[in-house]
């Protein structure tokens, strides 16, 4: 083991300055976990609970930290961090609630344990993928620093989760900017089964500290004074001298990764070895020795702790099963909005499709103060495609954000501003590397508002597609990957007026945006763009041209290939851009589909498994009785997008579409 050296020391405590009062306050903070531990193993032996992640013997991390912090400054706590909850006096009725998946929990059943968090507390739960809350702690530090106000955060992670990236990006990220985030390491010596040697090669997270620019401090997690001392003395200093922190704790596991895993992998000498360091036995054998808790006190507390804990119980197990309400699960997907268009003025000028969004984007700007823009070279060099190009003199650096290579860092860091009243605004440098910050958006954007109601008010711009001779990691359409992902707001224009007035929709709403741009129509087409700032209505398709014989839906690119060869070939088509993907208008698509009855829909993506399969798999499914021809798609092959042009003309799908539309229209 990598810390099996410490196991064999007594716990030396340090009161310091800190008086009786405090003492047992810390006291009582530490045995309530405890206690709750205890009652939660009893009731999964019954099977009145399913699951339980044990904190056993790492209470003191989460008392010392949960005391030293100011009762409005964010904790985002883990699996073992059952204090952090308690010590923020969570209602223990709606914590068992939670554990039991009953309405009155924090996420109304719909995820288990500790993965939810709730602004009245401070708190921000994890989700199961463990790294990406560091980033998250990161844009509450920097939602700090631009409110001025002189607080911490503080983020717990494990030895395990330490080798994900988001372990490396949210470190990086809160150096370069000197954020206020105490990072805390909780190196219990297992990531489940896995020791720490097969973790990592090296011996202490204090190594790491000097690497990222970064203060790193070691402490024996076991002791809840020196973990108190340690958080409360670092807190003290980086609220006025801003700046991360690591911290490693060591500490041990005293049960399994959670229950039905056991500890059969643990050595039984180990075993031994750190229950002799229970933290919380030799805290309170250490007041009893000092003179600070009497039997009497500690009686009195112990009662105390389990009147509280059986009524909390007994609230909880009272409340009825979870009746579903399938209207308000679907209600929760996204937080509550109603958008109020901005119509257009009369004023207007003729605009690129980068221009329409850059003015969009900047007049955002003006009309959120609480707008922050992030991405790679959006600052003094405007991006490279130019959209915020001269921002920084407008708004300045704060607003303006040049950040490292680190796309899942970034769309936390928004979402943890958004969690403190900010909009963000991530542009990806392409689409592609989109990949980089996935989890973010489908496991944290997306579901946050319907686990625990709150919103993300997040947009990511994505500029997109094929034509240019990029190659396949700069060309990609992966509008679809997203598509799938209930949570989410997707929009694509196609062209200048739209880009602008639905960047500006996008941006008014509290709910995450996916925003797509294709890079060919940037600087190839243009229109007399609305001077001032106005909105479109989100969820509604526009038809772009009337025609009785057939119809074509399409977004994007695929809006003007159909102008295109419908024109070429003199044919009467209805031509019906979606302009949201999701939601998608229904409406206007049955409509258009009764209108002419026969349907192709058009898109850039790969065939297999696009957007067009799901709308025209929907049309089949309602609207068969008004159709007069099997309904037909087209999209570029199944491969993915080459580079030479010649290979890239024959994987895009306008000629393809040419010849299928020609079928439709004589059927």
């Amino acid at each position: 083991m990598a810390h099996s050296i410490e196991a064999t020391q007594a716990i030396s405590f340090d009161r310091k300055s800190y008086d009786d009062q405090t003492l047992l306050k810390i006291y009582e903070s530490l045995i309530m976990p405890r206690r709750i531990e205890e009652k939660m193993l009893i009731l999964l032996r019954q099977g009145k609970i399913s699951k339980w992640f044990s904190g056993w013997g790492q209470e003191a991390i989460s008392i010392g930290a949960v005391n030293a912090l100011e009762q409005e400054e964010y904790i985002l706590p883990m699996h073992r961090n059952l204090g952090i909850f308690t010590g923020r006096g969570l209602p223990l009725e709606r914590l068992f609630a939670q554990f039991q998946g009953k309405k009155s929990g924090f996420t109304k059943g719909r995820d288990r344990s500790f993965h939810f968090g709730t602004n009245e507390h401070h708190i921000v739960g994890m989700i199961s993928h463990l790294g990406p809350q560091m980033a998250i702690a990161d844009g509450i530090g920097l939602a700090h620093r631009l409110n001025k106000e002189n607080k911490v955060t503080l983020v717990f992670t494990g030895d395990g989760a330490s080798s994900e990236g988001d372990f490396h990006e949210g470190l990086n990220i809160a150096a370069v900017w000197k954020l206020p985030v105490i990072f805390v390491v909780e190196h219990n010596g297992y990531g489940l089964s896995t020791p720490s040697e097969e973790q990592f090669a090296f011996k202490y997270f204090t190594e790491k500290g000097p690497g990222y620019g970064m203060e790193a401090i070691r402490v024996d997690g076991n002791n809840v004074l020196e973990v108190y001392h340690t958080i409360k003395t670092l807190a003290e200093d980086l609220r006025e001298n801003p700046r991360p922190v690591l911290v490693e704790a060591i500490t041990f596991r005293m049960r399994g990764h959670e229950e039905a895993s056991g500890t059969k992998y643990v050595p039984k000498s180990l075993m031994e070895t750190w229950s002799l360091k229970d933290p919380v036995d030799n805290y309170e054998k250490y007041l009893e020795e000092i003179g600070v808790l009497s039997e009497g006190v500690k009686e009195k507390l112990n009662k105390k702790v389990k009147t509280a804990i059986n009524k909390g119980l007994e609230i909880a197990f009272a409340e009825e099963a979870i009746v579903a309400n399938t209207e308000e699960e679907l209600n929760d997907i996204y937080a509550p909005y109603h958008q109020i268009v901005i119509p257009p003025g009369k004023n207007t000028s003729e605009k690129r499709f980068v221009d329409a969004i850059s003015d969009g984007l900047k007049q955002s700007m003006e009309k959120f103060p609480n707008l922050v823009l992030m991405g790679q070279d959006i600052g003094t060099y405007g991006g490279v495609f130019k959209v915020t190009e001269g921002f920084v003199d407008l708004f300045g650096k704060e607003r303006v954000r040049n950040t490292p290579l680190c796309e899942s860092a970034i769309i936390g860091t928004a979402l943890g501003l958004s969690i403190k009243g900010y909009k963000a605004m991530v542009e990806m440098q392409f689409a592609d590397f989109v990949t980089c910050g996935f989890n973010q958006i489908v496991n944290n954007l997306a579901k946050i508002h319907y686990r625990w109601g709150q919103h993300a008010d997040v947009v990511v711009r994505m500029p997109t597609g094929a034509g240019v001779a990029a190659g396949p990691f700069h060309s990609q359409s992966n509008e679809a990957w997203f598509f799938h992902t209930p949570g989410l707001k997707i929009v694509y224009p196609s062209n200048p007026i739209d880009a602008k007035g639905l960047l500006n929709a996008a941006i008014e709403d509290p709910n995450p945006y996916l925003f797509f741009e294709h890079k060919a129509l940037y600087r190839s087409i243009s229109d007399p763009v609305p001077d001032d700032y106005f909105t479109e209505e989100i969820g509604k398709a526009k038809l772009i041209k009337e025609g009785n014989a057939l119809s074509i839906i399409t977004y994007g690119m695929g809006v003007h290939w159909a102008l295109n060869v419908s024109n070429e070939l003199e044919i009467d088509a209805d031509i019906l851009d979606l302009r949201t993907l999701l939601p998608w208008d229904k409406e206007a698509v049955k409509k258009t589909v009764k209108k002419t009855g026969k349907i192709i829909f058009l898109q850039e993506d790969c065939l297999t498994g696009g957007i067009g399969a799901e709308i025209v798999a929907w049309i089949s499914e309602n609207c068969f009785e008004l159709l007069d021809a099997p309904v037909m798609r087209e999209g570029s092959l199944d491969t993915p997008v080459p580079f030479s042009p010649n290979l890239e003309k024959n994987f895009l799908p306008k000629d393809r579409f040419r010849e299928k539309i020609k079928t439709l229209a004589a059927y």
